[in-house]
């Protein structure tokens, strides 16, 4: 969805809308949308920049951080973005950050495209780490197998390499 900011008027304009997953085309990413993303906010255009506001509800299928998994979840969380055009975007190389200057982006043109901001959003959104349950076992970390399916006993039949010269004096004083 492409938004003119030319016939925008001063009044904030609200939107409402979805898009398919391949519309967002997260192919190659760490989480697959399972079904089409529903957004709903508002555009306010001000004299130097517009602000967008909104919220976006969708499931994902993500891998647990453990195990592999495959674990579907529901994604819904607000954002806030503020688009500048490049005429009122300093560009000064040693200006000062600050943190409200991280979600400003700068746009060429008069358009701003809707479909990116929530596939951005949508990534810098997605959890650092999942779960599947709370106690996942994880994988073996010697065959890869999937703790919480099997009981593989591989951790059991390993011995510490520091503890080898005590278990042949161990086996030496049975004899």
């Amino acid at each position: 969805m492409i938004i003119d900011l030319i016939t925008l008027g001063k009044s904030p304009k609200s939107f409402e809308f979805s898009l398919s997953p391949e519309e967002i085309g997260l192919d190659g990413e760490d989480a697959k949308l399972k079904n089409t993303v529903n957004i709903r906010g508002k555009l306010t255009k001000h004299i130097a920049q517009t602000d967008v506001e909104g919220g976006i509800r969708a499931k994902i299928e993500i891998e647990c951080s453990r195990c592999l998994q495959e674990i579907e979840q529901k994604v819904e969380f607000g954002f806030e973005a503020v688009f500048v055009t490049t005429e009122n975007y300093t560009s000064a190389k040693e200006a000062e950050l600050n943190a409200e200057d991280l979600d400003v982006s700068v746009i060429e043109g008069n358009e701003i495209d809707l479909k990116e901001l929530v596939r951005e959003q949508i990534l810098l959104n997605l959890p650092e780490q999942v779960f599947c349950t709370e106690d996942c076992k994880g994988l073996c970390p010697k065959c890869g197998a999937n703790r919480n399916l099997i009981d593989c006993k591989c951790i059991e039949k390993e011995i510490d390499p520091r503890w080898q010269s005590l278990r042949e004096l161990k086996v030496k004083n049975e004899k």
